[in-house]
């Protein structure tokens, strides 16, 4: 996975050259475990683009030492530059926004199976072929009609029909698993009698009890169904899922008997998965604010909505809720990864992409109203710690800085006499 990063100043600090008075300083890294003013997260590892930068860095501070530039002697005492600087940047006011951007994968989220039920029977044993429930070999009856492929199913629309009986779909968190007639109670009898009244069928109260006018209003639907209308609902005869779903894959056909998977659904909504490594975790909760960027290299925001459990794994993501974790003994030296879920509002944003590689770029923490200068104009202090060469009147300081978070190649500094405006100095 391709990584973009923005780190705290302590990773910069510990792990990036930066500017020195003088060759002893080089020689003197600060000691890996000082940690830096502003640092609130725990170190990670260089990344290239900071090398390069830092790399330019240098190479810009020999050249300023070998015509005296920056002068001085490296004390941690304000002492002037014979001439002025290279080249200068304001200090600027600003919010730093401390950003990781990884790869992510635009779709659906993973495809449940929908299994034919066990029977049709009504014996209470089976399964209602609700997506991801084992259902047996065999059910009863012909397929006569199944869905296409991408088709968006909604409470009361039907799922498949058998013999040329409807099988609808119901909203709820459990298939049917019993005969539901009068004088049952459970869960599910709440159930089922919350999707008759949000179908529009009225005369009964929503509780736990089937009473005589929940299997008339059972009749009513039944009869919208054109099924028998006993006023019973046996399993088998509706699916459950907790919202509308859409049609991935279709393996069954018309014709074929009852049994076995008959197709694969997802969410209607397109959502972004991230195999975040797991160094990355303390970037992600939910509510994490995100940026994805299309292939088109137009944007859209996100949030994080789900994470998974750190696991390690190889192989493409199909989607296809396939697992190869049971391989065993290979794959040890796969660097574990963290799903996570990420919701896109704006649905109309993501134009026509149904399935892409994608940008993301996680928020992780922004500091608002803070001063700022480019990384490269921080000077290493011989005694330790780190200043900014400031340009006045009458020529160049050095004046000492505390450096804050990092992000965006630029550093929160604060210190005396460091205002918005104040004029540093930066190598070409």
């Amino acid at each position: 996975m391709s990584t973009k990063t923005s780190r705290d100043v302590d990773t910069a600090v510990e792990e990036e050259p930066v500017r020195e008075l003088d060759t002893a300083a080089a020689q003197e890294p600060p000691a890996k475990d000082e940690e830096q003013p502003g640092s609130a997260r725990r170190r990670r590892p260089l990344r290239t683009s900071l090398i390069v930068l830092a790399a330019t860095v240098v190479a810009a501070v020999v050249g300023i030492a070998a015509t005296g530039a920056l002068g001085g002697d490296g004390t941690d005492s304000a002492s002037a530059a014979p001439t002025g600087p290279p080249a200068t940047a304001k200090v600027e006011r600003t919010t730093l926004t401390d950003s990781e951007t990884v790869d992510g994968n635009l779709g659906y989220g993973d495809a449940q199976t929908v299994q034919a039920p066990a029977s049709s029977t009504g014996t209470g044993t089976g399964s209602s072929g609700q997506g991801g429930a084992s259902g047996g070999d065999k059910g009863d009856g012909i397929l006569t009609w199944l869905p296409e492929e991408s088709k968006v199913i909604k409470r009361g629309d039907t799922a498949y029909r058998v013999d040329e009986q409807k099988v609808p779909l119901l909203y709820g968190s459990f298939p049917l698993y019993r005969t539901l007639k009068s004088g049952t109670e459970g869960a599910d009898v709440k159930m089922l009698e919350k999707n008759l009244r949000a179908l529009g069928h009225t005369g009964f109260t929503v509780d736990d009890t089937y009473d005589l006018a929940t299997a008339e209003a059972v009749r009513d639907w039944q009869d919208d169904l054109n099924r028998e209308e006993t006023g019973e609902v046996r399993p088998g005869e509706a699916l459950v899922a907790p919202e509308a779903r859409r049609v991935a894959n279709v393996t069954a056909t018309p014709g074929a008997a009852l049994s076995g998977n008959l197709f694969s659904w997802t969410g209607t909504e397109r959502i972004v998965g991230v195999d975040l490594d797991v160094q990355f975790e303390d970037l992600v909760d939910n509510g994490t604010e995100a940026t994805v960027r299309l292939p088109d290299d137009t944007t859209v925001k996100a949030e994080v909505t789900d994470i998974g459990t750190p696991s390690t794994s190889k192989g493409d993501d199909s989607g296809s809720g396939e697992s190869d974790s049971g391989s065993g003994g290979s794959g040890g030296n796969e660097d574990p990864t963290l799903p996570v879920e990420l919701t896109v509002k704006d649905q109309k944003g993501l134009g026509r992409y149904q399935a892409a590689a994608v940008e993301v770029t996680l928020k992780a923490e922004t500091r608002k109203d803070v001063l700022v200068v480019p990384v490269n104009a921080l000077v290493a202090r011989k005694g330790g710690g780190y200043a900014v060469e400031v340009v006045t009147a009458d020529g160049t300081a050095l004046r000492p800085v505390k450096p804050g978070m990092f992000a965006d190649s630029r550093v929160e500094i604060s210190g005396s006499g460091i205002k918005e405006g104040t004029v540093v100095g930066v190598p070409k």
